[in-house]
C-alpha cells in the first residue's frame, strides 16, 4: 500500500508523494491517510486483510523522506486498532524458526515479522542465531519508540515452503508477529474471492451468484461434433486395472459425472477408450482417457492456433490491478453430439459409459475451448482467455469493476461456470502462465525461482536436460546464460561422456543464481517507442528489445542471445554485425512488423548497407543482399550508438545462449559429369594460398575482426577502397559474390579461364563473373595477347557494314543455320538462335538436305518450332525437300543475297568462331574438342 495516498503502488511512483497535507501540514501524504492520532483515516481496501483483523500494522511514518526511504532507512509505528474497528479473532500459527516451533500471529497489516527479545532466547537458549545491526525504527501508538535489539536471519518452515528470512528482534513483552514481508517466500497468498474487494467488486460478485454455485456448467451454444476419419476403424478397448486405493475415489466420480450428466452407461459401444485417472493436490480424481490409442488417430487436427505465451503477456500493459477467473471442469462444460459422445465412450471396471461433454485427452480439444473463449470475450479490453483462465486486468478499481461485470454476464449467458475458489479479484499482482504479472512488469514466480535453486546436482544426462529445460522456461530473463552453463552444454554433446566436476558443480551453482524474484521485464506497449538493440562477438550475438521511458531511459521487454555456427564464426565482421540485427528482427517478429522501432548497433558501416531509406549498395555480397530485402519489410531506424553505450546487448553477444551447430545441408544438382585431367581449383586450395599470401593473409584477418585505423601500404589499397564489399567464406576472401584469387593461383585460374581460347573481351567478362584481383583485366589482356594460337588466327576487320536484321522478340523465333567445314576430315552443322545467341553444333557425314532435316527434327523436338530459318543459297536448303519440310511446319524460310554470305552475319560469325576455337583445341578427339568448345560457350 503506498503511504503518501492509500493506492496499491508503491510510494516512489506516487504523485502525492510530495504533497502537503490539509490536516497535519506536513509533507509527504494527503489528508485521508494522515496518520494523526486523532483522525486515522485509511482506505476500505487497505483495511481488508485475510482475517478482518487490523490489530497491528507497520508502516512508514509521515515524516518520513523520500532521501530516507531510498538509502533502506525506514521509520516505522505500530498501530493497536484502526478506525476504532471491533476486534476480531485473531489468527495464529505455528512456524518453525531455525529448527524450534513458535507460535505466530498472523498480520497482514504488518509489514515486518518481529518477536521479543525474552522470545528469542527460550527459542534458542544456545546456539542462538547472530544477531546483526538493524536501521528499523518503530513507534507505539503513542509515538513512544519501541527499542529494536536488531536482526537475525533464520530458517524458516511453514508447511512445505521454506526460506531464509529476516526476523526483527524488539525489547520487551509483545506478540510475535508474522508479518507481510514473510508472506511470498513462504508461500502464503492472499487470494479467494474475498481478498481485499472494494464493494463495487463484491456488489458485483453478488450479481453473480449463479456462476459461483456448485455443479457443471453447460454451454448454451450448439455442441461440438467430431470430424473422423471414415478410413479409420473403431477401436474398442478393454479396461485397465487401477490402484486398490483409488478405486473408491474412482466410483464416486464415476458416480458424480454420471449424476451430473457428463457420462451416461452403455452396453455396446462403437469405440471404447480405457480411463487414466489422474490425482489431484487435494486428493481428488480427475478421470481423463487414453484417447491417443483410439479416435485421436481418426480426428483431423483443429485448425486454431492456441496464442503464445508471449502474445498473451503482451496485452497486460498499463494493468494495475487484476483479477482471475477460473471455469470448473472446463472441457466438460461443452456438451457434444451424439455422434462424439459415442467416441469419446470410455470403458472402465464398472463398465462403458458414453461422454456426453467435450473430455480431457481429445487431441482437438484444447484448440475448441481456445477458439470458443476468444469469441465468447474478444470484444471486451483488458480480458485474456486461455483455456480454462480468464485475465482481467484495468488501471483503476472502477475500471476492473466494469470488466469483471462485463466477463461475467458473458460467461453468466453462455452457461458456464466458475470456481468460487481459484478465482480472484482486485489484487495488484497474480501468477498466469508461469510469470507474476503486475504493474511494474513481469516477473518469475517464487516457486519456479525456489525449484530452480532448490534443484540438486543431476547424476545424469537426463536430470541435467531436466534442470536446463526449467531454467530456460525463463530465458527472456538471463541475460548470460549460455557462458555460464556452457560447461553443463558441453555434457549434453553427442559424443560426451557423464563425467561431473568441480568445474560443473560452480556452472551448476552460478547458473542458479542467475535468476531471481527480483528479476522484472516491463509490459509492451504499443503507444511507447521501440528499440532494438543489437550486437555481435567473435562466437555469439545479442539482441535486447526495450522501450524508452520516462528520463530517456531504456527498459527491457525480451532478451535473446545465440552462439554462432560454425560457419558463422567464419563471417567477416561486418555480417556477424548483421546477422546480429537479423537474428534480432526474425526473434521478435511479432513485436516490430508494422510499427516503427529503432535498430541500434555498435557497427558504423551498417548505416551505409542496411539504411532503410535509400537504395541498395550495388556490390555487396549475396548474403548481405538477401538479409537487406529482408529487412525492406520493416519500419525501422537505423542508429549508430557506440558499444560502450550498449553494453546489455553486447554482455548477451559475449554470453551467447547454446545453440546446436547443425546446417541445413545445400540442395545440390548433378546436370554432367565428366572426368578431368586437371581438375579446377576447390575452396580448400584457395583457402590454403589465402593463408600463405603475405597481403590477402592480413586482409582476411581484417575482414574478420576489423580494419585497422592506420594508413596502410599501397599494396592494401585496392582492398582498403573495397573494405565494407569484402566478405569471408571458408577461408577464401570475397569482393561481393567474387572470390578473391591469391598470387599462387592467378595463373591456374587464367588457364582455365583461356582453355576455349576465348578472346579479350569475352574472357573478361567471364573472370567478372567468378573472379577478382588486383590489375585482373591486365592480367587477362596480357595472357591473350602472349597466346600463340590466338594471335595466328586472328581474322582482319570487316570490310563494310551490313545491313542490321530486325530484332527479334523472344527465345527460338528466329535461327540461323549453316555449315562448317569440311574441317580437318569433318563437317559441323550450325544453329544459331538470333535473341540468346545459343549455338548448337552437330557433327553430320555429309552436307546434305537429308541430314540438315534429321538434325533439325531433334532440335524442333527439344526446343520447339520456330517462326523463321535464315541460310545461304546452298543446295542443300534451296532444294524441293527442304522447301516441303519447312512448308509442313509452318516455318518461314529467308535466304541470304546470292554471292554475299555476310547477310547470314549470325551463322558466319558463328562458322568463325567455331572453326576458330577446335583449330585452338588441339587435345582430345572430336567429340571432347567439341563439347569442351559449346560447354563455354554456354556459359
Amino acid at each position: 500500500m503506498c503511504h503518501s495516498c492509500g493506492g496499491g503502488h508503491l510510494r516512489g511512483n506516487c504523485r502525492f508523494k510530495n504533497a502537503v497535507c490539509h490536516k497535519c501540514k506536513r509533507r509527504g501524504h494527503i489528508q485521508r491517510v494522515c496518520r494523526q492520532a486523532d483522525n486515522l483515516q485509511r482506505p476500505k481496501q487497505a483495511r481488508a486483510n485475510l482475517s478482518g483483523n487490523a490489530t497491528h500494522i507497520v508502516k512508514i511514518q509521515n515524516d518520513t523522506t523520500e532521501k530516507e526511504a531510498d538509502t533502506g532507512i525506514y521509520i516505522s509505528e505500530i498501530i493497536n486498532s484502526v478506525e476504532n474497528q471491533p476486534m476480531c479473532k485473531k489468527k495464529y500459527t505455528d512456524v518453525i524458526l531455525q529448527g524450534s516451533k513458535c507460535r505466530m500471529e498472523v498480520d497482514t497489516g504488518c509489514d515486518y515479522s518481529l518477536i521479543s527479545e525474552e522470545t528469542f532466547h527460550a527459542l534458542w537458549p544456545t546456539n542462538c542465531p547472530p544477531i546483526l545491526p538493524c536501521d528499523v525504527r518503530l513507534v507505539d501508538y503513542n509515538k513512544k519508540p519501541v527499542d529494536v535489539v536488531g536482526a537475525c536471519f533464520v530458517k524458516v518452515l511453514y508447511e512445505k515452503d521454506r526460506g531464509k528470512l529476516r526476523l526483527i528482534i524488539t525489547k520487551g513483552q509483545r506478540a510475535s508477529l508474522l508479518g507481510v514481508e514473510w508472506f511470498e517466500p513462504l508461500g502464503i497468498q492472499l487470494t479467494g474471492v474475498n481478498y481485499a474487494t472494494a464493494d463495487s467488486l463484491q456488489a458485483v460478485i453478488k450479481d453473480f451468484s449463479s456462476v459461483f454455485e456448485e455443479g457443471l456448467g453447460k454451454f448454451k451454444g450448439s455442441p461440438i461434433s467430431f470430424l473422423l476419419d471414415p478410413k479409420v476403424v473403431p477401436i474398442r478397448m478393454k479396461p485397465r486395472p487401477v490402484p486398490f486405493a483409488l478405486r473408491s475415489k474412482i466410483d464416486d466420480e464415476i458416480d458424480r459425472l454420471v449424476q451430473q450428466g457428463a457420462l451416461i452407461p452403455v452396453t455396446h459401444p462403437t469405440w471404447a477408450t480405457p480411463i487414466v485417472p489422474v490425482l489431484k493436490p487435494n486428493g481428488e480424481v480427475r478421470i481423463c482417457a487414453d484417447y491417443k490409442c483410439t479416435i485421436n488417430k481418426a480426428l483431423q487436427e483443429h485448425p486454431y492456433q492456441i496464442p503464445a505465451v508471449n502474445q498473451i503477456l503482451s496485452t497486460l500493459a498499463k494493468g494495475k490491478l487484476f483479477a482471475k477467473l477460473d471455469l470448473a471442469q472446463a472441457y466438460q462444460q461443452l456438451p457434444v453430439d451424439d455422434a462424439a459422445a459415442d467416441a469419446q465412450t470410455i470403458i472402465t471396471h464398472k463398465g462403458a459409459f458414453k461422454a456426453t461433454r467435450l473430455q480431457f485427452g481429445v487431441c482437438i480439444a484444447p484448440g475448441v475451448f481456445q477458439k470458443l473463449m476468444d469469441d465468447l470475450l474478444s470484444n471486451l479490453p483488458g480480458v485474456v482467455p486461455y483455456f480454462d483462465d480468464v485475465l482481467i486486468g484495468a488501471d483503476s478499481l472502477e475500471s476492473l469493476t466494469e470488466r469483471v461485470r462485463a466477463v461475467l454476464k458473458q460467461i453468466s449467458d453462455a452457461g458456464l461456470k466458475l470456481k468460487k475458489e481459484k478465482c480472484v479479484f482486485g489484487v495488484p499482482s497474480v501468477d498466469f502462465l508461469g510469470y507474476k504479472v503486475d504493474a511494474h512488469g513481469i516477473h518469475p514466480t517464487d516457486t519456479k525461482v525456489k525449484a530452480i535453486h532448490e534443484a540438486p546436482f543431476p547424476k545424469n544426462k537426463q536430470e541435467l536436460q531436466a534442470f536446463l529445460g526449467l531454467l530456460n522456461f525463463y530465458h527472456s530473463f538471463l541475460k548470460d546464460k549460455a557462458t555460464v552453463a556452457e560447461p553443463l552444454h558441453r555434457l549434453l554433446d553427442k559424443n560426451a561422456t557423464w563425467k561431473w566436476s568441480a568445474l560443473h558443480e560452480q556452472a551448476f551453482s552460478d547458473a542458479k543464481r542467475l535468476l531471481s524474484s527480483d528479476s522484472v521485464l516491463v509490459h509492451y506497449d504499443l503507444n511507447k517507442p521501440l528499440t532494438l538493440t543489437c550486437d555481435a562477438s567473435p562466437y555469439g550475438i545479442g539482441a535486447v528489445l526495450s522501450h524508452t521511458v520516462s528520463g530517456g531511459r531504456e527498459a527491457p521487454i525480451a532478451f535473446y542471445s545465440r552462439t554462432m555456427s560454425t560457419t558463422e564464426r567464419n563471417y567477416a565482421q561486418i555480417d556477424k554485425e548483421a546477422l546480429a540485427i537479423v537474428a534480432g528482427v526474425k526473434k521478435f517478429h511479432e513485436y516490430l512488423y508494422g510499427r516503427g522501432f529503432a535498430i541500434i548497433t555498435d557497427h558504423k558501416p551498417l548505416l551505409g548497407l542496411l539504411k532503410n531509406n535509400g537504395p541498395t549498395a550495388q556490390i555487396i555480397s549475396p548474403r548481405m543482399l538477401r538479409w537487406c530485402l529482408l529487412l525492406n519489410a520493416y519500419d525501422y531506424e537505423l542508429q549508430y550508438r557506440p558499444g560502450k553505450d550498449i553494453s546489455n546487448a553486447d554482455a548477451l553477444s559475449r554470453l551467447p545462449l547454446n545453440t546446436p551447430d547443425f546446417q541445413v545441408p545445400a540442395l545440390s544438382e548433378v546436370l554432367m559429369l565428366e572426368s578431368l585431367a586437371s581438375p579446377p581449383l576447390q575452396a580448400s586450395d584457395i583457402a590454403r594460398m589465402t593463408a600463405t599470401d603475405p597481403v590477402l593473409s592480413r586482409v582476411l584477418n581484417w575482414v574478420w575482426r576489423g580494419w585497422p585505423k592506420i594508413s596502410l601500404k599501397e599494396e592494401f589499397t585496392p582492398f582498403e577502397k573495397r573494405q565494407h564489399e569484402l566478405s569471408a567464406y571458408k577461408g577464401c576472401l570475397l569482393w561481393g559474390n567474387r572470390v578473391v584469387i591469391p598470387k599462387a593461383g592467378q595463373t591456374h585460374v587464367l588457364k582455365a579461364l583461356h582453355e576455349s581460347h576465348l578472346g579479350i573481351v569475352n574472357m573478361k567478362a567471364l573472370a567478372r563473373s567468378y573472379v577478382w584481383w588486383p590489375k585482373v583485366d591486365e592480367c587477362i589482356e596480357k595472357w591473350v595477347k602472349s597466346c600463340v594460337p590466338c594471335q595466328s588466327t586472328r581474322h582482319a576487320p570487316a570490310k563494310a557494314g551490313v545491313h542490321p536484321w530486325e530484332v527479334t522478340r523472344s527465345p527460338w523465333s528466329r535461327l540461323h543455320i549453316d555449315f562448317a567445314g569440311p574441317f580437318q576430315g569433318q563437317t559441323f552443322f550450325l544453329v544459331v538462335d538470333s535473341f540468346s545467341k545459343w549455338l548448337e553444333v552437330v557433327s553430320v557425314a555429309s552436307a546434305t538436305t537429308n541430314a540438315v532435316i534429321q538434325v533439325l527434327r531433334k532440335l524442333f523436338a527439344t526446343h520447339g518450332l520456330p517462326d523463321t530459318i535464315v541460310s545461304d543459297n546452298g543446295a542443300q536448303f534451296t532444294s524441293a525437300d527442304f522447301r516441303a519440310f519447312m512448308e509442313s511446319n509452318l516455318i518461314r524460310h529467308v535466304t541470304t543475297a546470292p554471292f554475299h554470305p555476310s547477310s547470314n552475319g549470325q551463322a558466319e560469325r558463328m562458322v568463325q568462331t567455331t572453326k576458330d576455337a577446335l583449330k585452338r583445341i588441339i587435345d582430345g578427339d572430336w567429340n571432347y574438342r567439341l563439347a569442351k568448345f559449346l560447354l563455354q560457350q554456354h556459359f
